[in-house]
């Protein structure tokens, strides 16, 4: 076969990844690999279920009334009047007479306070956590109203907000972050080894020689590391709808949670884009360490190095991320194998797009420079192993008998 009838590089790559897509989606096996994690998923759901059903028997905090006495049972003749008709929050009635702070009061876990009005009928002040005056503003307007007497209930309410609550937005933004670096890092090394043992199996079959000697190794390196990202994409889509169903089913039983910075859509999308580039990154590393490894124990061997160095990116990455602008977060943002974690949690934290498109481009540029030394190290780590064989059984050949 003449030079000119081989296949260029992208041509070559495509067909690789086209075959390697096909053999493993529609395999039974990759049937087995999407189910198992959807088993976890339907645990965690059943366990959510039962924690749900387990805290509707527990008591729910209270809106604390220390007003007058006399507007403390106006207050309360008007909550038990409105109630059936929109629902009004449980109140604890606290003496006229007690001065204590309203702060003091959300503070005494004995009372479990979620807000506290006081003042005056005339002048009432809610005093509480900004989610939960958020909440439950409207009902206690309509209640202070109905206890003037007022013919259309709904009073004008000085609110005072405290620095506590069940979720605040820094506070979920922060949690979403790390969270979301957390999924990513677990996602990639769990999709990433698929490139390890589907390498080394090809290997011991012999396949990666045929190939080698119909179109360039440079192709197979890429055509694969594609193909496994392409994998990876369907099982993530398939996880992420299974996943997406359940928090859809069980919203009512969730808490508000404030959005990221970005928001939810857009959060989600940058969550595909840079596990895409995780994934290449880390995948030329680990495709590269298998065409080193003739077995499967050798994989796990040679492949330490690179487990533990992603292990410690990632534990810089949730060090840093509690360090917004310091001279490690940027670090962080700009190393290859971090930048990824560090600008999805910038992504939740920080709603300035255009760092995004500079820490693409900047990634996908690494991408082309891990790819390109990763497909030098497979072709020459490849084709010595195949002529090293080649030598062994050409010496068998010719030994006496």
């Amino acid at each position: 076969m003449s030079d000119t009838s081989r296949l260029s590089l992208w041509q070559a790559a495509y067909v690789i990844a086209r075959r390697d897509f096909s053999a493993i989606v529609f395999s039974k096996v990759f049937l087995l690999f999407l189910i198992g994690p959807l088993f976890f998923l339907a645990i965690m759901a059943g366990g959510g279920a039962i924690g749900g059903m387990a805290a509707s028997g527990i008591s729910e905090p209270t809106l604390g009334v220390a007003m007058s006495r006399q507007d403390n049972a106006a207050v309360g003749r008007a909550a038990g009047t409105l109630d059936p008709l929109v629902g009004m929050p449980d109140l604890t009635i606290i003496d006229g007479e007690d001065t204590t702070a309203p702060q003091t009061l959300l503070d005494d876990e004995d009372r479990d306070l979620f807000a506290v009005l006081t003042g005056t009928l005339q002048d009432p002040v809610l005093t509480g956590p900004e989610n939960e005056i958020e909440r439950w503003e409207g009902e206690v307007a309509m209640m202070v109203g109905a206890a003037r007497g007022e013919a259309i209930p709904q009073a004008a309410i000085t609110t005072r907000l405290t620095d506590g609550g069940i979720i605040t937005r820094q506070t979920a933004q922060d949690a979403t972050a790390r969270a979301g670096i957390l999924l990513l890092f677990m996602l990639t090394m769990f999709l990433a080894g698929m490139i390890l043992s589907n390498l080394v199996e090809e290997k011991g079959n012999k396949i990666i020689e045929i190939l080698a000697a119909a179109i360039p190794m440079d192709a197979v390196f890429v055509g694969k590391l594609f193909a496994m990202l392409g994998v990876s994409l369907v099982g993530l889509t398939v996880w992420g709808a299974a996943a997406g169903a359940i928090l859809y089913l069980g919203a009512s039983a969730l808490p508000p949670i404030p959005p990221p910075a970005v928001g939810w859509p857009l959060f989600f999308g940058l969550f595909v884009i840079y596990f895409s580039m995780s994934y290449l990154l880390i995948g030329s590393v680990f495709i590269t360490i298998g065409s080193m490894a003739p077995t499967v124990r050798e994989v796990q061997t040679i492949s330490l190095p690179a487990t533990i160095m992603n292990l410690m990116v990632f534990f810089v990455s949730m060090f840093a991320l509690s360090r917004p602008g310091s001279a490690i977060e940027i670090a962080a943002a700009l190393f290859p194998l971090s930048s990824p974690y560090m600008m999805l949690a910038r992504a939740a934290q920080d709603g300035v797009l255009w760092w995004h498109l500079a820490a693409i481009a900047w990634q996908v540029l690494w991408v082309a420079i891990f790819v390109k030394v990763g497909a030098g190290l497979f072709r020459r780590q490849v084709l010595k192993s195949g002529s090293a064989g080649r030598e062994k059984k050409s010496k068998r050949r010719k030994s006496p008998a």
